[in-house]
């Protein structure tokens, strides 16, 4: 959408440069000589007044809409990282727990079948 809205933004800038640089109202449009009267000149002007104002509007809508998506994506790596950082503080919490247990070995590991039936 930027890119669109700026290609219409520079048409009607040139539209806009053609009309300043040349002497007379005589035009040579791709071997096409145009004289516009008054109306057809201010028809024209708004043409291009219309073309340039969606070329802007183009421009700010992507703009808004790339940075609503940078902030979306701003947001899911800061959960992201928030998220890493409280499964590394449960690992270490848990690891601290481990060896400080009193009793030896490991307790996650199942006992024997002897033991299971007294």
């Amino acid at each position: 959408m930027i890119l669109l809205g700026v290609l219409l933004v520079l048409l009607a800038g040139s539209a806009v440069a053609i009309v300043l640089s040349e002497e007379s109202a005589r035009y040579i449009l791709f071997g096409y000589t145009f004289e516009p009267n008054q109306v057809e000149m201010f028809l024209a002007g708004a043409a291009t007044a219309a073309v340039l104002l969606l070329g802007l509007w183009l421009v700010g809508s992507g703009s808004r809409r790339s940075a609503r998506r940078r902030r979306r994506l701003l947001g899911a790596r800061a959960e992201a990282t928030d998220r890493v950082a409280q499964l590394e503080n449960e690992k270490r919490e848990l690891e601290k727990r481990l060896r400080h247990s009193p009793e030896p070995g490991d307790r996650l590991v199942a006992r024997d079948s002897e033991e299971a039936t007294r």
